[in-house]
């Protein structure tokens, strides 16, 4: 059977703090019930930077600073979505800093977070994480991203 390909587009937060990396538990899409970055999809007449504030503080509570933006990155794998197999998701990232304090995510339709917590690398795995938070640990070390997609066949959505 050939695939069929999902282009998703996001902007995502990098917001560490004492080596820990500030994700959120997600309820939707193909990272359900693992941690994922904060941030998310464009609306309409949004730059990169309006998208990313508002989906850290949709989320998390919290207001941020931009930093700097560290690149894109981007990732295929499975996941059955309407008429789609896989999906490629395109993701650029930025380090940040937040203001405030974590508070519960904004209720609306839609909303694909259960709340915020801090993760240490060491609490991280395949398991247990999205892609995005894997690659931002190893970006945190390296402080490298990879140029070709990182392709992940045997991704499985546990929702």
């Amino acid at each position: 059977m050939k695939s069929k390909m999902h282009r998703a587009y996001g902007v995502y937060g990098l917001f560490f703090k004492k080596n820990k990396l500030l994700v959120i538990n997600k309820k939707g899409g193909p990272y359900t019930n693992r941690y994922d970055l904060p941030g998310g999809s464009l609306e309409d007449s949004e730059s990169l930077a309006m998208a990313l504030r508002r989906e850290f503080l949709e989320e998390t509570g919290l207001d941020i600073e931009i930093i700097r933006n560290i690149g894109v990155i981007d990732f295929m794998l499975p996941w059955g979505w309407k008429e789609y197999t896989h999906v490629h998701h395109i993701c650029v990232f930025y380090e940040v800093e937040g203001t405030g304090r974590l508070t519960q995510p904004l209720e609306f339709d839609g909303q694909d977070s259960f709340g915020a917590l801090w993760l240490a690398e060491y609490e991280a795995s395949w398991d247990n994480a999205s892609p995005l938070v894997l690659k931002a640990f190893e970006w945190l070390r390296t402080k490298k991203l990879s140029v070709d997609a990182e392709c992940y066949d045997d991704w499985e959505v546990k929702g």
